[in-house]
């Protein structure tokens, strides 16, 4: 009796724990349905806009002021950030709504900074800042595209052919992965994991 006793206990808790995996493995998967979803929205979004360019003088255009707009900037600013924080918005991501560079240099959105670590591989949909000495701050941002050994295709707004941060457009480049200050992953932030330290 005390052996059949036993032996239910074991069942149940094997049913209930199982049950509680199973759920917690459908719960992991549909997050992830949703992000891979969001991440296709955004770059939709931002594939989209690549060949706008300013038009009526610096930092102006229909496009641009659209962007600077959704950040409640008037014509004129520098709008790369905009850029990035219109197609956020577009695609329901919870971030920055601001044109200001530095407002995207969140620490527990980080997932790779040069030189230091790799918490996961950079996708389509993370952002990129670039970091300039001569202003001693994040200045240029722009979206990661695809991630690779030495360089990364990036779609990014007020830049040119030269990579400048202030720049006529928007354009997809391709920049080597050392001008790359850190990324930063608005899309999802959770189940992270060390892949790699670099020293």
């Amino acid at each position: 009796m005390a052996k059949t006793k036993t032996i239910y206990v074991y069942l149940l808790c094997f049913f209930v724990c199982s049950s509680v995996t199973g759920q917690d493995l459908i719960g992991k998967i549909k997050i992830q349905k949703e992000e891979q979803y969001t991440r296709q929205c955004v770059k939709e979004l931002y594939d989209s806009q690549v060949g706008v360019r300013e038009t009526g003088g610096f930092n102006r255009g229909p496009y641009v002021e659209m962007y600077l707009a959704s950040v409640d900037l008037g014509p004129g600013y520098a709008w790369c950030a905009a850029f990035v924080s219109w197609c956020y918005q577009n695609a329901g991501v919870d971030a920055p709504r601001s044109g200001w560079v530095p407002s995207y240099a969140l620490k527990d959105k980080w997932i790779y900074q040069r030189g230091k670590f790799q918490l996961q591989k950079p996708q389509s949909g993370d952002v990129f800042l670039i970091w300039y000495n001569s202003v001693n701050r994040p200045a240029h941002i722009g979206f990661v595209d695809e991630w690779n050994e030495d360089w990364v295709i990036s779609v990014e707004g007020n830049t040119n052919d030269n990579g400048s941060r202030e720049g006529d457009g928007v354009y997809r480049k391709r920049r080597l992965k050392k001008q790359i200050w850190v990324v930063s992953n608005f899309v999802r932030s959770s189940d992270r994991q060390v892949l790699r330290t670099d020293n």
